[in-house]
């Protein structure tokens, strides 16, 4: 009796190719029709640790006991607004309208070039004008990394970020309520509540076949031509060509990859609760805002993170914030 086992290498991420820059990206963002409100936040991936809290799952069998449970700590420091974007639609799709940039921008030398004039006023009439055709309403943000010690790197991170609620108006105003101030991710998010997270993976390079794909290692006589980690075939004969399904070489990590309904245990803002002796492995010790998130998330220590606010709900469950008794302060180190 011949038997099978499922084959090996996932088809779901595909294609396979390098990001195309180290500030991951959005193309969708969560419905939402309260209040405006950002809906997302960065940080810097710090490392990981364990906590001992209470389970509040329902129905869990370990429900109501101390349970363990693994975090990734994300140092935050705040994010200030350099400006706005509107986007108006058409048959054609979104298109940015113009933007309004603040005037407090010296942060920025290093990133971008700044416009000889900067007319905001003419700006803001000019959406004002046009706000019932408005689609989407995005600030500008950009994280401090000057002000985190555990990454070498002082030019900020610039990224778009969706505002939503309410109506086009209501959305502008607020935005105009923000620009040039510093945000932390505490007026976004809170302890309980789920989040995605997405970062680019660990980059490994050009990378054969098993590695990249997992497949198996040629037995010993199909491997006569000293080819042990080639695949055994490119494909049928016909269709005559290399299907995209066939495992080959090629980039390995440095992948976009988003991690859904990542649970926050909790949003401090006082590192020595956290920092375990001697600092986390390559990056150091948390000197600002940080936040625990459940389990593991992509990319290596030091790597940019973005946080937004959960998009596949499902059936939501009541917000609880969680009880954290212990958090483990144990050196790393090995």
């Amino acid at each position: 009796m011949r038997t099978g086992r499922p084959r090996a290498g996932s088809l779901a991420f595909y294609p396979r190719k390098r990001a195309k820059g180290i500030v991951p990206k959005y193309q969708s963002w969560p419905e939402y029709s309260g209040q405006p409100m950002l809906q997302g936040f960065a940080g810097y991936k710090a490392g990981m640790t364990h906590v001992i809290m209470i389970d509040d799952r329902k129905k869990s069998p370990t429900e109501g006991k101390e349970i363990m449970v693994p975090v990734t700590v994300i140092e935050i420091p705040p994010m200030t607004v350099a400006a706005i974007r509107v986007y108006v639609k058409d048959t054609y799709g979104k298109h940015p309208l113009t933007e309004v940039w603040a005037d407090n921008l010296e942060a920025l030398t290093g990133r971008i070039t700044k416009a000889k004039v900067n007319n905001a006023a003419k700006a803001t009439e000019k959406i004002n004008a046009a706000i019932a055709d408005v689609a989407e309403v995005m600030v500008l943000m950009y994280t401090k990394p000057a002000d985190v010690t555990g990454i070498p790197k002082k030019v900020p991170d610039l990224m778009e970020i969706r505002i939503a609620g309410e109506t086009a108006e209501a959305r502008f105003a607020y935005a105009l309520s923000i620009l040039g101030k510093d945000i932390d991710m505490n007026t976004i998010l809170a302890d309980g509540q789920f989040a995605d997270i997405t970062g680019i993976t660990k980059g490994k390079g050009f990378q054969g076949a098993v590695k990249r794909f997992g497949i198996s290692l040629r037995k010993r006589k199909h491997s006569r031509c000293k080819k042990t980690r080639h695949i055994g075939t490119l494909g049928p004969w016909h269709p005559h060509h290399v299907r995209w399904q066939v495992p080959m070489p090629g980039q390995t990590g440095f992948h976009q990859r988003t991690d859904f309904n990542k649970r926050i245990i909790k949003i401090g803002n006082n590192p020595e609760e956290i920092n375990p002796a001697g600092g986390f492995l390559h990056y150091g010790l948390v000197r600002g805002n940080y936040v625990l998130i459940k389990g593991s998330i992509p990319g290596p220590a030091k790597r940019l993170v973005r946080i937004r606010s959960a998009t596949r709900k499902g059936q939501q469950k009541q917000i609880m914030t969680p009880v954290v008794e212990y958090v483990s302060l144990q050196s790393k180190q090995g």
